[in-house]
């Protein structure tokens, strides 16, 4: 009888081994599966220290990205431009190759709606034909720029012509803005991005801003304004800070503006105003054709 007992006893203790073993080994059944996530505790084996996991469940991306809380940032003073140096969450909105009637009144609505300011580089061309809207562009606050006077590949012309062109454009811009109150800024941008050591050394040592880009929204290809917004943000994102180029000439950026800064500021970024730390063309050394020889 004492013999019986104790097998009983031994099964009963085999069972319950068992049933254990087979908790462990359980399956998520997709029963629960289907009810949402399950939180379960893993254990993580590292030199015989055991550590509990920590309960795995999908984050949602943050809304803001940064917190600055305001879309309208600081003004930055630059004289060099070595002087642009963004923070994290900072963004410098530049339009090239304006002004353009019915395009550029309307970006400046979109940018004044939000309290934001930008950096215009015109062409000279363009500034003489349209000489009361580019003077609105300086008189809304923007800063204003040159990019040559017809907008050609600097880096295939003569040096002296490369030079003439800058020089053309800037006067031509100058004077389109003489009754606005604020001077042609130093600030440049090559057309295509197309530059040369000598053409880039020789603005820097006349005291030009060359303004380059980190974010291209190539608004210049014929996307929708949805695309165009969609694909500045990625590159911005994954950037986190920089000086977007834009083109006032499109009215597909026209569109996709008013959105783009909404979706800027929901992220919590930040647009920085740049301005000269002198006065204008008139507080510099004006480059020349003659700085060459």
């Amino acid at each position: 009888m004492g013999v019986a007992v104790r097998v009983l006893r031994a099964l009963f203790v085999i069972g319950l081994l068992g049933a254990s073993l087979g908790a462990c080994a359980k399956p998520v059944s997709q029963k629960e599966l289907s009810g949402g996530p399950v939180a379960t505790q893993e254990r993580l084996v590292t030199n015989s220290t055991f550590k509990a996991a920590v309960t795995r469940v999908e984050q949602p991306m943050p809304e803001r990205i940064f917190t600055t809380g305001k879309l309208s940032g600081r003004t930055l003073q630059v004289g060099t431009t070595a002087d642009i140096i963004l923070r994290p969450g900072e963004v410098v909105l530049t339009f090239d190759d304006g002004p353009r009637p019915g395009k550029t009144n309307a970006i400046l609505d979109a940018l004044d709606a939000r309290g934001v300011k930008a950096t215009f580089l015109m062409l000279g061309s363009s500034a003489k034909a349209y000489p009361e809207l580019a003077r609105q562009v300086a008189q809304r606050g923007h800063t204003v720029g040159s990019h040559t006077y017809g907008h050609v590949d600097l880096s295939k012309l003569s040096r002296q012509a490369a030079l003439d062109e800058i020089v053309r454009g800037e006067a031509a811009i100058a004077e389109a803005l003489g009754g606005a109150g604020k001077g042609l800024s130093p600030f440049f941008r090559f057309p295509y991005l197309a530059q040369t050591g000598f053409l880039r050394t020789s603005l820097l040592q006349g005291d030009m801003v060359v303004l380059d880009v980190d974010i291209d929204s190539k608004d210049y290809f014929r996307d929708t304004p949805e695309a165009v917004a969609a694909r500045t943000l990625a590159r911005l994102d994954a950037r986190g800070s920089g000086v977007i180029l834009f083109h006032d000439i499109h009215q597909r950026t026209v569109d996709m503006l008013p959105a783009f800064l909404a979706e800027l500021d929901a992220r919590g970024y930040s647009v920085v105003r740049l301005v000269p730390k002198n006065s204008g063309v008139f507080g510099r050394s004006v480059i020349t054709a003659e700085m060459m020889q």
